[in-house]
């Protein structure tokens, strides 16, 4: 079994040293965030490895190295993407953020990072010819350092679209959905300047936009962690059945430890926060010592929760 932690909160930025205690402990629980059942998820026993996401692996550290120890492969998606503060408005400085990734694949070797370059938003503040340019930027940077670049478009979800329009009014910027020839023919260009620097570009789970040079994502990727194993000096042969979670999605099967709404990190794009400002009381109001990274407030009243349709 592969663990992901988290593509619905950013557990190795904010939330470290509750993953380091329940490793320790051999198991996290966690509730699934549309039928509201409760597992309890190994976290040692039976894993084949993790796969975390982040924008700042900064506090992960001293887990990252607990889990080495452990002799448990691990893959970690860094998200840079350099965007100005009106639409990222507290993640770290893209300078901290290139550093911390190169010290990841000089620690533990470089078929750990993976660069997300994601979502891709088009707005006044970051139109399409903006972003080829950032790209490269960032690409000649990370040159070593990650050998795959994931992307997709932002979707625009009902929750999206409030937030960005909210932000789009305070901070005077325009925003759009381009249109997919537009979205193809800067892949294309994204992808070339990628190659150039040792970066294969892939796209998440939007197939109507693949086209010969554009590759699909797999983010939770076996054969990664396997590499990974490898270059470690571990011998390591992980059965899992891909299982995507959406059209399009070749990730291989895993368990997620992560809750919406729980990362105050204010990207005004994000599909899995809708409030900010929940975000950030459900962060200050965690608990590390917890077996849930958030209890759910109906397991006080000891009942079986509602079915939800």
């Amino acid at each position: 079994m592969i663990v992901s932690a988290s593509y619905r909160t950013d557990i190795p930025a904010f939330y470290s040293r509750w993953f380091l205690n329940r490793f320790r402990a051999g198991w996290a629980k966690a509730v699934n965030p549309y039928g509201r059942q409760v597992s309890t998820i190994a976290l040692r026993s039976g894993v084949d490895g993790f796969v975390f996401w982040t924008r700042n692996p900064g506090p992960f550290r001293d887990a990252l190295a607990e889990v080495r120890r452990a002799d448990m492969p691990f893959a970690l998606h860094c998200t840079l993407t350099g965007y100005p503060r009106a639409l990222e408005s507290s993640v770290i400085e893209v300078e901290r953020s290139l550093s911390l990734m190169a010290e990841l694949a000089r620690t533990h070797g470089p078929r750990v990072v993976v660069w997300r370059y994601d979502p891709i938003l088009a707005t006044s503040l970051t139109p399409l010819d903006w972003h080829e340019e950032n790209f490269a930027q960032l690409a000649a940077r990370l040159d070593g350092v990650a050998d795959e670049v994931s992307v997709s478009f932002a979707t625009i979800y009902r929750k999206t679209e409030r937030n960005l329009a909210a932000a789009a009014r305070a901070h005077r910027f325009g925003w759009s959905d381009p249109p997919p020839e537009d979205k193809r023919a800067l892949l294309l260009r994204l992808a070339e300047r990628g190659a150039g620097h040792g970066i294969r570009l892939t796209l998440c789970s939007q197939p109507d936009l693949l086209a010969p040079g554009i590759e699909p994502s797999s983010c939770i990727d076996a054969r990664r962690l396997e590499d990974v194993a490898r270059g470690w000096g571990l011998d390591r042969r992980i059965n899992a059945k891909v299982k995507g979670n959406r059209p399009g999605c070749l990730c291989h099967e895993s368990r997620d430890l992560g809750e919406y709404d729980t990362c105050p990190h204010g990207c005004t794009y994000c599909y899995a926060v809708g409030s900010r400002t929940l975000a950030k009381r459900r962060h200050a109001e965690h608990d590390p010592e917890s077996e849930f990274l958030l209890p759910p407030p109906w397991l006080e009243q000891k009942e079986k929760p509602p079915t939800l349709l």
